[in-house]
């Protein structure tokens, strides 16, 4: 097989694998997906996306990781979560993991009640930054989502325009 058709398929396959990890924290989808553009570039020898564009790409996929912890931590913030609370759901995540799906999905909600509960607050407070958690976690998860797309048209911008 040629360089450039195993550059393609390379390209490819972060690409669909960074699109399942937007949704699916244990892949880093954004920078799958800034590999697999990348990859993509490389495959034409960077001659119509070149070093400007990997650059934007660059930024946009550290501004993305920025935007998903900022959101998690101002949603959880923003209905009354301590440091305590903010662990747990970190720590909830990782749990979370081991059971798919529901794992991902209760864990952190579940880590930050239990952490809030460590830290002394009532049941209905605990409940609430749970609750913050899990809005955090939908903004970021949009964010995410929303930086990707941007990502890939600014890329074909530069591909075909």
């Amino acid at each position: 097989m040629e360089a450039p058709t195993l550059l393609w398929l390379a390209s490819a396959l972060m690409l669909i694998a960074g699109f399942a990890g937007l949704v699916l924290p244990a892949l880093p989808g954004v920078l799958l997906i800034f590999a697999g553009l990348v990859f993509a570039a490389w495959a034409e020898g960077f001659a119509y996306v070149g070093w400007g564009t990997i650059s934007i790409l660059a930024a946009l996929t550290v501004a993305a990781y920025v935007i998903d912890f900022l959101a998690g931590l101002l949603g959880a913030k923003r209905f009354g979560a301590g440091k305590y609370g903010v662990m747990g759901a970190a720590i909830g995540t990782v749990i979370g993991l081991i059971f798919g799906l529901p794992g991902i999905i209760i864990g952190p909600f579940l880590g930050a009640v239990m952490g809030e509960l460590y830290a002394n607050k009532d049941l209905r407070a605990a409940g609430t930054a749970g609750f913050g958690v899990w809005i955090g976690m939908a903004i970021g998860i949009a964010a995410r989502v929303a930086v990707a797309f941007v990502m890939v048209g600014v890329f074909l911008l530069a591909r075909f325009v």
